[in-house]
Order: C-alpha cells, then sequence, then structure tokens
C-alpha cells in the first residue's frame, strides 16, 4: 500500500484520517496544527486530529509553521508516496508539494472553483446555495487552485448548517477519497484544470462578518444566521450589548416599521423587521454574558423588560 502523510487538524479531518486507518494505507505520520488553548480556563488543547492519531499510534507532527524548512524536512525524511490534506489549515510550500512521487492531494468542502479559501462551507450556506460537495485535487502553491481530480456534490437544505453540513461533507470527503485513491495509486485518474472565470472565494470569517444588517433581505438574515451556526455565531446589539442569534425563523408577514425594529415578542421568539420589510422571528438567542436560551427562557428573563418598537443593531461593544 501507498506510505502516506496526512496533514489535517479539526474534526472535519477525521474521518479522512479513520478511512486511511481502515483501508490498510501505510500512514507514516500525521501532521497536524499545535496545541491551542481553549475555553474560559485556556487549557492547551490538541487538535482533534491528533487525539485520534494518539489513538492509533501513529507519530504525531506539529509544526507552527510548515514553511519552515527544517519542519518540511520532517516530512521529506519519512519518504512519502503521497501526502493527502484536509483542513490542515496552512498553506504548503512548493518544496514540499514536491517530496511525494504521486502528489499532494487535498480533500476541499466545496466544488471547486467555487469557494477556494478557509470557510468554503460557512460561505455557501450564507450565499444561500442550494447545494455544495466535495472537490479532490491537487494541491499547487496557489488557494485550492490545484487540478481535480474527483467531485460530488450534496444538496444542502433548507434547515442545514454549519454544524450540519461539516458533518455530511467531512463523510463525503472520506468516501469520495476512499474512491479516488486507488485509481492516483494507477495512475488512471484524468486531473481536470479548473476554470479560472468561474472562481469565488470564501475567506475565513471575520468579526463584522458575523454582524447581523438588519436592512438586509430577510431570507438573507436566516441564511447569515444558520452559516454561522454553531460557530462562530451571528450577533447583533440591543441597547448597546451584544446579543447572539443562533437560530431564527423567517415570517411570511409584511411590516411598516424600519428594519431592525421589534415588532413582536413573546415566548416563540421575537420578530424583528429585516430590509425587505418582512419579520425575522430570532428563537435561540445568548444575552451578553449570559448562557445560550431558548426563546421561552429569554422571554421570561432577560427579554421581560423589551418592549415593541426597539431597534436592534445601534452601537455595540
Amino acid at each position: 500500500m501507498m506510505k502516506i502523510v496526512f496533514m489535517g487538524t479539526p474534526d472535519f479531518s477525521v474521518p479522512v484520517l479513520q478511512m486511511l486507518i481502515e483501508e490498510g494505507y501505510d500512514v507514516a505520520a500525521v501532521v497536524t496544527q499545535p496545541d491551542r488553548p481553549k475555553g474560559r480556563k485556556r487549557e492547551l488543547t490538541p487538535p482533534p486530529v491528533k487525539t485520534e492519531a494518539i489513538k492509533h499510534g501513529l507519530p504525531v507532527i506539529q509544526p507552527e509553521k510548515i514553511r519552515v524548512e527544517e519542519e518540511w524536512n520532517k516530512i521529506n525524511d519519512l519518504a512519502p508516496d503521497l501526502i493527502v490534506t484536509a483542513a490542515f489549515g496552512q498553506i504548503l510550500p512548493q518544496g514540499l508539494l514536491d517530496v511525494p512521487p504521486m502528489g499532494c492531494v487535498n480533500v476541499h468542502a466545496s466544488l471547486l472553483p467555487k469557494y477556494r479559501g478557509g470557510a468554503p462551507i460557512h460561505q455557501a450556506i450564507i450565499d444561500g446555495e442550494k447545494e455544495t460537495g466535495i472537490s479532490i485535487m491537487y494541491m499547487v502553491e496557489a488557494l485550492d487552485a490545484g487540478d481535480v481530480l474527483s467531485r460530488r456534490a450534496i444538496p444542502i437544505e433548507k434547515d442545514d448548517h454549519t454544524g450540519s453540513m461539516f458533518e455530511k461533507l467531512s463523510t463525503l470527503g472520506a468516501a469520495l477519497l476512499k474512491e479516488t485513491l486507488p485509481e492516483i495509486e494507477k495512475g488512471s485518474i484524468q486531473a481536470q484544470p479548473q476554470d479560472e472565470a468561474f472562481v469565488t472565494y470564501a475567506p475565513n470569517i471575520t468579526k463584522e462578518m458575523e454582524r447581523i444588517d438588519w436592512e438586509a433581505p430577510a431570507e438573507n438574515i436566516y441564511n447569515l444566521v444558520r452559516g454561522l451556526h454553531p460557530w462562530p455565531v451571528a450577533y447583533t446589539t440591543l441597547e448597546g450589548s451584544r446579543l447572539k442569534v443562533w437560530w431564527t425563523e423567517l415570517l411570511d408577514k409584511v411590516f411598516d416599521e424600519k428594519p431592525g425594529t421589534i415588532v413582536h415578542l413573546d415566548e416563540s421568539g421575537v420578530t424583528v423587521v429585516a430590509g425587505d420589510q418582512k419579520g425575522v422571528k430570532l428563537t435561540d438567542l445568548q444575552p451578553s454574558g449570559k448562557k445560550r436560551m431558548d426563546a421561552k427562557t429569554f422571554y421570561h428573563g432577560a427579554g421581560n423588560k423589551l418592549e415593541t418598537g426597539i431597534v436592534l443593531g445601534g452601537n455595540h461593544e
């Protein structure tokens, strides 16, 4: 079997690593990001891929910067036939890309050339796409620009969010790679160049992108919220304090009030006017300094001081 070095970091990458192990590939090492502080206590926490690798007794390499020659030479010394990456989180230098004779392939969570970049699942949902998928591609020293070896699409359902699509796509990525690897090994696969005319990008999510723009149409707001669920979570502001919005519902009713205005609130949620005058009901919320709560809990607690007519989205922390 091929000797493979696997490179990945988050939960998305774990099913791909598991598949390589189950299929009997010679996984010479697993390369992942360094342990990072997490949670309120800022405890040093290993990436999910490291945890999985240790469980199977695989060597783990954790470079702070893979582009440092000393770091990628550790991989060079292993003489892998192929490097497989899945959400590793760093761009590989050309010197490393040239190491394996069968090349380097990446499991990317979009239908390339659409959504190159670090947040393809988030962005596809935010944009209201009806489908997304997995692309297996050869890697080059440019962002997700290599020739595509295989591609498979799946629908994005109306109630899907980033969390649910991460799970679906990580499973699909492992399955598609499983089908693709034997063809790579035989040298029988025909890679297809990406059409540069259709390239779009999905940059990493910024704080500004998380903020709800109430001037936007209701459906855009709904898509933003589910595209940022369950991380990093969309937010608005309520009387100057941040209010995280974990989930919403779309309403057909049209209102006369200006965008951002609360027009109704009860145990089912807080109804706010969007830019197209349609209502968006906030059903899962988290006030500043509080835990996440459903609409009923919010209504009888933090929301019991609210009144209709209050406008969301003013100055924020």
